[in-house]
């Protein structure tokens, strides 16, 4: 037999790791039979054909009147290029190349049929200044600006219904320079929620690949209302005090494939969301067929699902993952007023390792739009398997709170070892129920039934 570990896997890891293949072979051959492959797979096979290849024209920002210094704001320029790339959509599109330097800008927005490509040591620079943020109306799964009442900034780099759009290079950078949106959070300056660093708001077939994101104001990468998007190859980054500067977000997205890529931030490296409370019920659009493969993670809150899922989230596959330094290695969080359901998801060849809590689920998040929600509106949890992970160093192997109105149903766990720091507690459950095989330590008796799980 023949092992393939995808991810960072250290060696003293591998050795654990071993240890629980031998006394199971059968359930490790996964592969490429993993759901989370196959599904990355899937949605590369549907991205069109301009997407893969280059396309007939290229133009340099500088051919629009860009400057390089990091000191000419060049928002016109990065507007005036689009505006004319978007007269070749017919003809195949057409690309706008971003030479080295430093490319200081305020929000500009995407079009389709285009290729932004960065060149190595490119660096497109965000605006500090505010008046160089556009105000936008809110998403309306969210009803309001996430942080604040009202309204909110766009994005740095805006997509509204577009089509056929990539963000590529050689690892050149996209610099949110998001020290002082951090700062104003922090004091309680803001007068309207942060943008994002990228957004594609109701839009499809998007390549994110071989691209440095770094500094953003907010959520880093948000795809909303959003189908067949690649996001591969690409590097995250951000201190790990940033407040909420996510890696990625699929949020109320389908076909969404996240593969290869490095997180180091201050907030979730991935967030898979579907719209807030009543808002999010009354726009009723999931997330479903959200795919992870070999992600590395440090210094965030790990994979979640939720807070914001009250359009429903379903199907979402992660395999080959290495956390580390996280508060929770995977999160599942929701709350009362949030409704709907998260159901079908499935966890497999992970490495946590450094790690405050491995699995956390919670029903008692809290965090509402407004008093507008429904108290009695619960969400379902069921369906959630974990797979083929190890853990070294973690204080908490499970903290699991949930609510007797709708407990968390149907959670597996099969071929988990964690070294953990303490020597008890390992492990808190309420209204959670279970099964489990060849776990370690033993988890608590609600998950002790022994099932086959689904995979």
């Amino acid at each position: 037999m023949e092992l393939e570990i995808h991810g960072r896997v250290n060696p003293a890891t591998r050795i654990l790791l071993l240890i629980i293949i031998l006394a199971s072979p059968s359930l490790f051959l996964l592969g490429d039979c993993s759901p989370a492959i196959q599904g990355c797979n899937s949605v590369e096979s549907r991205l069109v054909p301009g997407l893969s290849r280059a396309r007939p024209r290229v133009f340099s920002i500088a051919d629009f009147g860009g400057v390089s210094d990091g000191i000419t704001l060049n928002t016109k320029a990065f507007q005036k290029a689009i505006d004319h790339i978007g007269s070749f959509g017919k003809l195949g599109g057409a690309t706008l190349y971003i030479p080295r330097g430093k490319w200081l800008t305020g929000c500009f927005n995407l079009t389709s049929h285009m290729t932004l490509f960065l060149e190595q040591d490119a660096t497109i620079l965000a605006s500090e200044d505010p008046q160089d943020w556009p105000v936008v109306d809110p998403l309306p799964s969210y009803g309001r600006g996430r942080e604040l009442p009202g309204k909110r900034y766009t994005s740095l780099l805006h997509g509204l219904r577009i089509t056929d759009v990539a963000i590529t290079g050689n690892n050149g950078t996209i610099d949110g320079q998001g020290l002082i949106w951090w700062n104003r959070f922090r004091s309680k300056t803001l007068q309207h929620t942060r943008g994002s660093l990228v957004e594609f708001m109701f839009s499809s077939n998007i390549l994110v690949h071989n691209v440095t994101l770094i500094n953003s104001p907010f959520w880093t990468l948000h795809p909303v209302y959003t189908s067949d998007v690649m996001i591969k190859g690409v590097t995250i980054l951000a201190p790990h005090k940033a407040p909420n500067t996510d890696g990625v977000d699929p949020d109320s997205s389908s076909n969404v494939c996240i593969r290869d890529t490095y997180i180091s931030n201050g907030d979730d490296a991935v967030a898979v969301k579907s719209g807030w409370d009543e808002y999010g019920l009354a726009f009723n659009r999931p997330s479903h067929d959200v795919f992870l493969v070999n992600l590395t993670v440090s210094g965030s809150h790990g994979i979640s699902l939720g807070s914001e899922m009250s359009g429903g989230i379903y199907n979402v596959h992660a395999y080959g993952v290495s956390i580390s330094g996280a508060v929770q290695g995977i999160h599942i969080k929701t709350s009362a007023g949030r409704g709907a359901y998260i159901r079908n998801a499935s966890f497999a060849s992970f490495e946590i390792l450094d790690t405050g809590v491995a699995f956390s689920f919670t029903g008692i998040y809290g965090d509402h739009p407004d008093a507008g929600y429904n108290a009695s509106a619960f969400a379902t949890i069921e369906n959630i398997s974990f797979r083929d992970v190890v853990g070294m160093r973690v204080n908490r192997a499970g903290d699991f709170r949930g609510v007797p109105q709708s407990p968390f149903r149907h959670t597996c766990f099969t071929d988990v070892a964690l070294e953990l720091n303490g020597k008890s507690n390992h492990w808190n459950c309420s209204y959670i129920e279970g099964y489990s095989r060849h776990v370690s330590p033993p988890p608590c008796p609600e998950l002790q039934l022994e099932s086959e799980c689904w995979s």
